[in-house]
């Protein structure tokens, strides 16, 4: 598509003028690792190997920069692509600990609140956070890139981290900023300004190198003749929206480096609770697939119930193996509100049966919809109020001893047969080890 077709223009005098950092842990797996070992995190080979027992189909989680730079590696590769003991002598590889990287994790958010209130903290994922500092970097300097600097030095001189820092007018411009530029320069930090966009977004040309843009939509937007961040910024808008829709509008503004959104303005989109868990094998039997599905909706309900709420929905989400043709189903269906596991896995359970047709399950998740608060419970009239509180009652015991004495102190005898997944999984962070 030729920059002809262009018909709109961002005029950047009334967009946002903000200061907002993106900053990201470098190598935060891999680095927490080194430290934990008393090593220098950009100077020593080491991967961290999630699961070894899986043997070559065991994933690598993270790299240190010289384990990328020396060998080549990548943070998500399998163990089977490493480089063997006589082609790399001093190349690492740990197991993860998960604890330690949530440790390490909080103990930086509190740096951050050090330079920003809460409300203008938004943290990314485990190793990013995103902090407008607007109303507060004039406290700590003269200029946000030395207010950068700080923070870096405090988080390195603290927990011996090192990080990145991407600075923008907006939270696109920084993340951008962070992504494309910091990560490569010495001082690991890029600061990137409206009027720098020609000389930023527009020289990039690998489309799928712009963070939201994948593989799948460059491939559409290679379609309509556009290769690069410059020929998306000079196409036809409305030529965008016919093809994408909404998103076709949010490619053209990232295009463009326009973002309105403000940090402390984000919520949540919608109340929902859930959990999921990919299967270390493909379950074909129909018990041993109902055990996970329970564990599921049993941890779920018992996080609803601490949080006082009773679930009006729930949806199954049900992922198939590689080897069938079809992908899976998900699910959701409206219920009477409630808190009590075994009414949250009927409901499951009949998805479930209504939608199964013998295939090979890999992926299982389990989520609550609707979430209302406990006040006033709903009578259903298919059973007495005295047994609908029997079973309310019993659950919240389970939870109290869960809680005092651990989840492994009281399971279903369900998760002690084949199939069962719950008891290892609760020595596991996020799947991998604690």
């Amino acid at each position: 598509m030729s920059s002809e077709g262009a018909k709109t223009m961002y005029d950047y005098r009334y967009e946002p003028h903000r200061v907002i950092f993106m900053i990201d842990n470098k190598s935060f797996f891999a680095s927490c690792e080194a430290l934990r070992l008393g090593l220098n995190p950009m100077m020593v080979p080491l991967v961290v190997l999630s699961r070894p027992e899986a043997g070559k189909s065991a994933l690598v989680m993270a790299a240190s920069p010289v384990a990328k730079s020396k060998y080549g590696l990548k943070n998500v590769m399998r163990a089977k692509d490493l480089p063997s003991r006589q082609e790399a002598p001093d190349l690492m590889i740990v197991q993860p600990h998960m604890s330690l990287y949530i440790e390490k994790s909080m103990a930086v958010r509190e740096i951050f609140r050090k330079y920003a209130a809460d409300e203008d903290i938004y943290v990314y994922s485990i190793d990013e956070a995103m902090i407008d500092m607007t109303a507060s970097w004039k406290l700590f300097g003269d200029d946000p890139y030395l207010v950068a600097r700080k923070i870096q030095k405090d988080i390195h001189d603290e927990l011996g981290l090192y990080t990145t820092c991407g600075i923008g007018e907006n939270p696109l411009l920084a993340k951008l900023a962070m992504d494309l530029s910091a990560k490569h320069r010495k001082s690991m930090i890029a600061y990137w300004h409206y009027i720098d966009v020609p000389d930023t977004i527009w020289q990039v040309k690998q489309l799928e190198d712009v963070w939201s843009i994948n593989t799948r939509t460059a491939r559409r937007l290679e379609r309509l003749g556009i290769h690069n961040m410059y020929q998306l910024a000079h196409s036809d808008p409305a030529v965008l929206h016919k093809e994408f829709g909404i998103l076709g509008d949010q490619l053209f503004a990232i295009s463009w480096g326009v973002d309105r959104s403000i940090i402390k303005e984000r919520r949540p989109h919608g109340k929902s609770c859930g959990n999921s868990q990919i299967l270390d094998r493909d379950y074909l039997d129909q018990r041993q697939i109902e055990i996970v599905i329970e564990e599921l909706a049993d941890q779920v309900a018992s996080r609803i119930r601490a949080k006082g709420l009773l679930a009006g929905q729930v949806r199954l989400e049900v992922g198939y193996s590689y080897l069938e043709e079809e992908r899976g189903f998900t699910k959701q269906v409206k219920i009477t509100p409630t808190d009590v596991s075994k009414d949250l896995v009927d409901y499951l359970w009949r998805i479930f049966r209504q939608n199964w047709q013998g295939q090979a399950v890999r992926q299982l998740g389990v989520s609550c919809g609707y979430l209302t608060p406990a006040a006033a419970i709903q009578l259903d009239l298919f059973i007495s109020p005295e047994a609908a509180e029997k079973k309310r009652r019993f659950d919240q015991i389970v939870d109290q001893i869960r809680n005092k004495y651990g989840f492994v102190s009281l399971v279903r005898a369900a998760s002690l047969l084949p199939g069962a997944t719950a008891i290892r999984r609760s020595r596991l962070i996020g799947g991998h080890q604690a």
